[in-house]
C-alpha cells in the first residue's frame, strides 16, 4: 500500500508539467516545493520559444511581459548581426513573469488533481520492497512518504539525482555563474532581445538583456569559471557601468546554470529526472524553461506507463529517457558541441565572424539558423559540426 502513485519534487516548469500529466492520467500525485513561494526567487532571464510555449499553453497577458521580434548579437568590437521572427523555430519569442507563471503551472497541476505543498523539502530517499519512503519535511514536520515513483525536478543541485546514483555530476567547463539585475531608467527597444559575446564581456558565456515591458530589463550574466579571471558580478557590474551608468538595480539573481549538454541516462529504479537536475539546459543559450517543460511531460506521461505495468524498474522507465532524447536530445548533443568550439574562439575572430554576418537577412531565432548561416561563411570553422547542420 503506497500513499502516492508519483511524488514530484520541485514545482518549476518541468515539475508541475510532470505532476499535470501523470494526475491528468488518473494517478494520485503530490508536488512539493521547499520554497514558502512558488516562482521565488526568479533564477533564469525568463525567455522562452513562442512555439514551445504554446504546445503547452496558451499565452496570458497576467504572465508575458515582452513579445519579442527580434534578437541582436554584438561582438567585442560592436559588430552587430539581427535575428527576426519572421520564421518558426524562434528560440525567444516571449519574456516571462517566472513568478507569476510558474503559480500558473502548479495551479494546474492542482487542478489536475495533483496535491501541492509549498515549504515541503525532501530530505531522504530509501528503497523498500520496489518501492521509496521518502523524507518530507513540511512546515517543519517530518514524515515519511511512500510512493512508487519518484520525479526529480529539484534543479541544478538535485538531491534526488544523488540519492537515485544518477550521474550528473559537473565539471568546471560545464556550468555557467549566472547573476542578473532587473533594471530600470535604461534605453533598449522593448521587443528586441540583446546579447553580448565575447571575452571582453563574459568569458565562456555572454551578458543578455531581456526586456520586461517598456521600463524594465533583465540584465544578465553567465561565464565559465574554468575561464572567467573575476567572478561573474565583476564583469556585470563593469559592463553597468559602462553602458547603463543611470540605470537602477531593483532586484538582484544569482545561480548556477548546467551547461552539460546530454547525460547519458535520466533514470534509475523509481526515479527520473527532468529539468536542470536532468542537465536538460541548452549548452550554448543557457535556455531550459521549454525543454524542462517538455521532460515534465514525457516523466508524467512515462509514470502512467510504469504505474499501468506495475514496472518502476529502470529498464522501463528507459522509454523516458528516449523521449527525451528523441525530442531534444540531439541539439543538446549539437549545442555543446558547438558551445565548446564558440569558447576557444578569441575576441578578433569573433569580431570576424559577426562582422561576416552584418546585415545578412537572418529571419530566424535560433541556435541552428544561426550556425548555418556561419557555416556558409566559414565552413572550415564549423566542418566537425556539419553532419549537426543538416
Amino acid at each position: 500500500m503506497t500513499d502516492y502513485d508519483v511524488v514530484v519534487v520541485g514545482a518549476g516548469p518541468a515539475g508541475s508539467i510532470a505532476a499535470k500529466t501523470a494526475a491528468e492520467k488518473g494517478l494520485d500525485v503530490l508536488l512539493i516545493e521547499k520554497r514558502q513561494e512558488i516562482g521565488v526567487p526568479v533564477r533564469c532571464a525568463e525567455g522562452v520559444s513562442r512555439e514551445g510555449l504554446e504546445s503547452f499553453v496558451k499565452p496570458d497577458s497576467r504572465w508575458i511581459a515582452s513579445e519579442i521580434e527580434s534578437a541582436e548579437i554584438i561582438s567585442p568590437s560592436n559588430h552587430k548581426v539581427v535575428l527576426s521572427a519572421e520564421s518558426a523555430g524562434n528560440e525567444v519569442g516571449y519574456v516571462l513573469e517566472r513568478k507569476i507563471f510558474d503559480r500558473y503551472l502548479a495551479r494546474l497541476a492542482s487542478k489536475a488533481g495533483a496535491d501541492v505543498l509549498t515549504k515541503t523539502a525532501a530530505v531522504s530517499f530509501r528503497r523498500e520492497d520496489g518501492i521509496v519512503r521518502l523524507g518530507i519535511r513540511s512546515m517543519g514536520e517530518f514524515e515519511e512518504v511512500m510512493t512508487k515513483l519518484v520525479i526529480g525536478a529539484d534543479g541544478v543541485e538535485s538531491r534526488v539525482a544523488k540519492w537515485a546514483g544518477i550521474d550528473t555530476t559537473l565539471k568546471l567547463n560545464e556550468i555557467e555563474s549566472c547573476v542578473q539585475y532587473l533594471m530600470t531608467n535604461i534605453d533598449f527597444e522593448d521587443d528586441k532581445t540583446y546579447f553580448w559575446v565575447g571575452r571582453k564581456y563574459a568569458p565562456g558565456g555572454y551578458i543578455w538583456l531581456f526586456p520586461k515591458g517598456k521600463d524594465a530589463a533583465n540584465v544578465g550574466i553567465g561565464v565559465m569559471p574554468s575561464l572567467a579571471e573575476r567572478n561573474a558580478k565583476w564583469y556585470l557590474d563593469r559592463f553597468v557601468k559602462e553602458n547603463f551608468p543611470e540605470g537602477e538595480i531593483v532586484e538582484v539573481v544569482v545561480g548556477g546554470v548546467p551547461v552539460k549538454g546530454a547525460i547519458d541516462s535520466a533514470v534509475a529504479d523509481n526515479v527520473m529526472l527532468a529539468g536542470d537536475a536532468a542537465r536538460h539546459t541548452d549548452p550554448i543559450t543557457g535556455g531550459g524553461i521549454i525543454n524542462a517543460m517538455k521532460a515534465g511531460y514525457y516523466a508524467g506521461l512515462t509514470a502512467y506507463e510504469s504505474v499501468e505495468a506495475k514496472d518502476y524498474t529502470a529498464g522501463f522507465l528507459k522509454r523516458y529517457d528516449e523521449r527525451w532524447k528523441g525530442d531534444f536530445g540531439e541539439n543538446l548533443v549539437r549545442n555543446k558541441k558547438l558551445q565548446e568550439k564558440m569558447v576557444k574562439l578569441d575576441d578578433a575572430t569573433l569580431d570576424k565572424l559577426t562582422e561576416s554576418l552584418e546585415g545578412v537577412p537572418i529571419e530566424e531565432m535560433s541556435v541552428k539558423r544561426l550556425a548555418l548561416e556561419l557555416f556558409k561563411k566559414h565552413p572550415k570553422l564549423l566542418w566537425d559540426l556539419r553532419e549537426f547542420l543538416k
